[in-house]
């Protein structure tokens, strides 16, 4: 994305921790990596607390569709997460680009610098939101594309993708952002608004990046991350766990809580734009991901932004409903140059734009 001709995202090169770990055999996690800052919260030990689970089929059912939506309805308002069955995309498509990724991250040095983020970019392999060379980083390395609209993709960038992944990104982009699209009308639905208020902000020219996330084993994983805890800046983010390595954390009540995938389930969250658009009624939730030992964890997740020109507000009959607007309202473009002029921390950017 470019405001005025100059890019609005901007990370400094940091080495890969893949070839980190894999060259040096490494015993100790270095200092850079070293997390003294993290909350301390404790992990919810209670193994039989999980997330909502929604049936996309009872979702469009019209038998089914009116208990889902409640279903839908008390995901968001109390949880920001929910598991997704039967989304209708095909289990042999998705181990199909399980597996295409796997391969991606077992590229070659040399074939993966041809992919690498460019100076001011976020784009291709390496990390976003390192704005000083003092900062810690997160034990991961992770692949970003801008898919949707696909006249977005940087063709020096999409092009350079090998075969068969760059045809298997393309088809599975699209068929997720048909997935987002649906639950966003069915979440108009469920705030018994005009549907229309909210499709109009997420419509055909809806921005959806894609983001792969490689988190390698780690020596010494309580000292570090795989990913800082934060809230989503987007809409809605639609997470697919490539293997079966538990690693991400949710904060509820207080303490975190691991959320158990179910296989070839998307893993789906409430971004803070959607928090904002609602008034506050959904939640965007805490979330980090933790690295272990002894195996590698992979995750796909694809976020799901209103359109260039949009305006990222409370929607207007919440307002009227409500009586209060509890946050400002600024064009996309002005809300995401300020997630990402700043380091992740906690849901601090959604805090700002609270009135």
């Amino acid at each position: 994305m470019e405001v005025n001709g100059a890019s609005t995202y901007r990370s400094i090169i940091v080495p890969s921790v893949q070839e980190m770990v894999k060259e040096k055999m490494i015993r100790t996690v270095p200092p850079r990596y070293v997390r003294s800052d993290l909350d301390k919260a404790e992990i919810n030990s209670d193994l039989s607390i999980e997330i909502p689970v929604i049936d996309m089929n009872r979702l469009c059912c019209s038998i089914s569709m009116n208990s889902e939506v409640d279903k839908l309805h008390f995901a968001c308002k109390e949880w920001g997460f929910f598991q997704l069955v039967n989304h209708g995309m095909d289990s042999g498509f998705l181990n199909r680009i399980k597996s295409e990724i796997q391969d991606l991250f077992n590229l070659s040095m040399e074939e993966k610098k041809k992919l690498w983020q460019q100076p001011g970019e976020i784009e291709g392999f390496g990390q976003a939101f390192v704005l000083s060379e003092e900062q810690k980083l997160d034990w991961a390395d992770t692949f970003m594309l801008s898919m949707q609209p696909v006249r977005v993709r940087k063709p020096n960038l999409f092009s350079k993708l090998p075969l068969p992944i760059r045809d298997t990104l393309d088809t599975y982009s699209a068929e997720v952002k048909t997935v987002a699209m649906i639950l966003f009308a069915k979440m108009g639905t469920a705030l018994k608004i005009n549907p229309e208020e909210i499709e109009n902000l997420f419509d055909e020219e809806i921005d959806q990046k894609i983001r792969i996330n490689y988190y390698p084993p780690c020596p010494e994983p309580d000292k570090t991350i795989g990913l800082t805890p934060h809230s989503d800046a987007t809409g809605l983010t639609i997470l697919l766990q490539v293997n079966e390595v538990e690693g991400l954390q949710i904060k509820k009540n207080g303490k975190w809580v691991s959320v158990k995938p179910l296989p070839n389930a998307f893993v789906v969250n409430i971004g803070d734009i959607l928090e904002i658009i609602t008034n506050g009624t959904y939640r965007s939730i805490e979330h980090r991901g933790v690295v272990n030992s002894e195996k590698e964890r992979l995750s796909v997740a694809s976020f799901h932004n209103p359109g260039t020109g949009k305006e990222v507000g409370p929607l207007r009959s919440l307002v009227e409903r409500e009586k209060a607007a509890l946050f400002r309202s600024v064009t996309t473009e002005e809300y995401l140059k300020g997630f990402f002029s700043r380091e992740l921390n906690g849901k601090t950017y959604l805090d700002d734009m609270r009135i």
